[in-house]
């Protein structure tokens, strides 16, 4: 009997379902829809039963009904989905209060700051591997025990997204080790144990799920999971991980020396290192790095993290100044987003003066302040929408080329740069990052998403490929663009203003913050 292999992504605003063949080539490609909330500003929210496990639900029977692949022809099952996201759930996996997501929710202001002031900046550093942000989900446990108590008592487990799905799948309560390690530090020690001494300031120790290697089959689709799902009961499930876990995985990030860059509603990194690094910070005032962990690849480490705006950006660009062209594009008409990257593409770089900051929700990645704001910087009368359009594009490459310079000034410039998720269909974009890198990079196929890591993971953890190197052996070899080195020089030039924007206006910011 021919065999499957299954992926499924929950991201910020869709979720995509993906089936391989034994060959890993795509027989099943879904996806749908779905809202984020804000019920408050900084508070960023999804409904787990309603949009996470929904999808999943959706997704699965899309995949199994438009391929008419039989149910027990799927070997295994993979899940990912928001990486560092909390969700309190009482002893029979029900939600207890919406999921508190990623480091774009920044209501843990004042625990971050009561932690920060507990720990004291040693301790800090040797607990968490660099400051206490928005990214930490301890600092978001701590706000519902702080905030919530009612919701705190009742809590079995704080999940995050995966571990939902995982659970919800197999009835067993696992995270993927690297989350564990990494984003829910200090609760679990380096070998992936919780740590009781450090995890009773935030919550019982059983409160925490075990950490588990994301290739690891931790259990099997239950009968009331296959009622829901249309998938076999018995199917094997790996453990999962975050989205940006297993989209770096299913572009190859398996070798020392590669940045991998994700454009999607936040721009995500992910840079493979040979050897663990601490938190760096630039005494040139570019920011900071976080310090590094294990990563899912045995014999790796891995320095991430991520900004607050990416595709969230130049969704403002087009709900703003491309309203037009989007209605028409809901009737049927164009792409509003395709008129947009024209219209960048006309613009020489440099935006003719016109620089802009891309912190409209605040940031993580590198300078880690909440309080940030956006900037359009250099505004005249000659500028028009398609200069505010390509400073946007712009100022998520000077993001991107602050990391670098990061990665430089810690001694381990990349050799190679990979690129993915929703941005990387917009070339004019692509083309000002690789400009901006001075590097080549590959843009991967427009399959290779979270959902094709999903499934690729769950050939390994039932043995159809034997491990990490043979996955990346099996992966398609993309597109890769060339940089123009003129430009490179001209934003290399145009750098030290952007940092300086944020730098010189940082009190500002801070004043005029809500």
């Amino acid at each position: 009997m021919k065999q499957y292999f299954a992926g499924i992504d929950i991201g910020t605003f869709a979720s995509r379902g993906i089936l391989l063949d034994e060959d890993f080539q795509v027989v099943g490609d879904v996806s749908t829809p779905h809202g984020m909330d804000n019920p408050q500003p900084g508070w960023f929210e999804h409904d787990a039963e309603e949009v996470w496990w929904k999808d999943l639900c959706i997704l699965s029977r899309k995949l199994l009904e438009t391929t008419g692949i039989r149910p027990e022809q799927i070997a295994c099952v993979g899940v990912s989905a928001l990486g560092t996201d909390c969700l309190p759930v009482d002893g029979d996996c029900r939600p207890l209060r919406p999921a508190i997501l990623y480091g774009i929710d920044a209501r843990a202001g004042e625990e971050i700051q009561w932690l920060t002031d507990y720990y004291g900046p040693e301790q800090v550093q040797q607990l968490f591997g660099h400051p206490i942000c928005s990214g930490d989900t301890a600092t978001k446990i701590l706000w519902i025990k702080r905030h919530e108590p009612q919701v705190y008592e009742k809590t079995s487990k704080f999940l995050t997204g995966s571990s939902y799905l995982t659970a919800k799948l197999t009835g067993e309560y696992v995270i993927d080790q690297f989350l564990a390690k990494g984003s829910f530090r200090p609760l679990y020690r380096a070998d992936g144990a919780v740590n009781e001494q450090t995890c009773a300031l935030y919550c019982r120790p059983d409160q925490i799920a075990e950490a588990a290697v994301s290739t690891r089959v931790v259990g099997t689709v239950t009968a009331q999971a296959a009622r829901e799902t249309g998938f076999a009961p018995g199917t094997p499930v790996i453990t999962g991980t975050g989205d940006s876990t297993s989209e770096a995985i299913s572009v190859g990030l398996v070798e020392p020396g590669t940045a991998f860059f994700q454009f999607g509603s936040s721009m995500f990194y992910y840079y493979c290192v040979d050897r663990f690094m601490d938190h760096y910070t630039s005494p040139e005032g570019n920011g900071s790095i976080k310090g590094g962990k294990d990563f899912t690849v045995p014999g790796t480490f891995c320095l991430g993290d991520g900004t607050n705006a990416a595709g969230t950006l130049t969704r403002w660009v087009r709900d703003t100044l491309y309203a037009q062209e989007y209605r028409g594009q809901l009737q049927g008409g164009e792409n509003a987003y395709a008129v947009m990257a024209r219209e960048a593409a006309a613009v020489a770089p440099g935006c003719d003066g016109l620089m802009m900051l891309p912190y409209i929700y605040g940031e993580r990645s590198p300078i880690q302040d909440p309080k940030a704001t956006g900037m359009l910087f250099g505004l005249k009368g000659s500028h028009t929408r398609a200069h505010i359009n390509r400073a946007a594009l712009e100022a998520v490459g000077f993001s991107v080329y602050q990391h670098l310079s990061l990665f430089t000034e810690m001694g381990v410039p990349p050799r190679s740069i990979i690129t993915a998720g929703g941005g990387t269909k917009n070339r004019v974009w692509m083309q000002i990052i690789c400009d901006m890198a001075g590097l080549p990079i590959t843009i991967p196929e427009p399959y290779q998403c979270s959902a094709y890591g999903d499934a690729m993971m769950a050939a390994v953890g039932c043995g159809r490929l034997s491990g990490f190197p043979e996955l990346r052996s099996a992966l398609p070899r993309g597109t890769v663009l060339q940089p123009n080195m003129e430009n490179h020089a001209l934003y290399a030039e145009k750098y030290p203003a952007y940092r300086s924007l944020y730098l010189r206006n940082r009190d500002l910011m801070h004043q005029f913050a809500l």
